[in-house]
């Protein structure tokens, strides 16, 4: 592809080639590519179909993920999210060392390699939060924890201009990649004002299915609010709401 120069900047389709607008501004490109018929069929594309099968492996797990946790994550993800993710789970697939390519998947892989993972590159948990916490997942009880000792807001949060207000959360999702199915929890700490003293060390809960069979995923989350004539408004403002993972419990 090719960026569009110029003053005058195109879109629609002139001969073979496609002028369109993304976010990495006004591009053009040229039509064309393989049949889709040859691409199904033919033995010298094998390798395409076992690609394009992973890939979407991948990409249907991405979006598993992001609707089990879509209460946590509409105020924290960047334009990329999808695409990011999508790429950390196709690696995750490959690492599947019971299938053979093309039918690898995300249950045989390291889902491990999830952890850290952050859903805003612009607003990531580690250049935003700076308490002291530890995440843990029982399987037996289908707990998950993660206790926050004591910090002061001002000093252990960077916060945006305007911040009044904040709140800390646990998000917790056993993942069914198979039948695409997720059970979801989450506790938060609530609403809680930027400015206060040093807020008391606790743990937050989420409860899952007792004795699961799924891996879990455990994120931690920060939003911030700005209090106007009593009411809290998120403030979207995506340089700074962080959503992370935290850990995999893996099966």
């Amino acid at each position: 592809m090719a960026k569009q120069a110029g003053i005058i900047k195109l879109k629609g389709t002139i001969d073979d080639i496609s002028f369109y607008k993304s976010q990495d501004g006004h591009l053009a490109r040229a039509k064309g590519g393989v049949d889709k018929d040859k691409i199904l069929k033919d033995p010298a594309f094998a390798r395409t179909r076992e690609n394009n099968s992973e890939f979407g492996r991948a990409g249907k797990g991405g979006k598993l993920i992001r609707t089990a946790l879509r209460t946590l994550l509409q105020h924290a993800k960047d334009s990329r999210v999808v695409s990011r993710l999508t790429a950390q789970l196709l690696a995750i697939i490959k690492t599947d060392p019971v299938n053979k390519r093309g039918e690898r998947n995300l249950d045989e892989g390291e889902l491990t390699l999830l952890n850290g993972f952050e859903f805003n590159n612009n607003g990531k948990l580690s250049t935003t939060f700076f308490g002291t916490y530890t995440p843990a997942f029982d399987r037996g009880t289908g707990e998950a924890t993660l206790d926050l000792e004591t910090f002061s807001p001002t000093i252990g949060i960077v916060a945006p201009q305007g911040t009044t207000h904040f709140k800390l959360a646990l998000g917790a999702a056993e993942l069914d990649f198979v039948n695409k199915s997720f059970v979801y929890s989450e506790e938060d700490m609530g609403v809680l004002p930027y400015t206060s003293p040093d807020v008391a060390a606790t743990t937050l809960t989420a409860s899952l299915t007792a004795g699961t069979a799924y891996p879990v995923l455990l994120v931690m989350s920060i939003e911030f609010y700005q209090e106007v004539n009593g009411e809290q408004y998120v403030l979207n403002n995506g340089a700074f709401n962080a959503l992370s993972v935290l850990m995999v419990a893996d099966v």
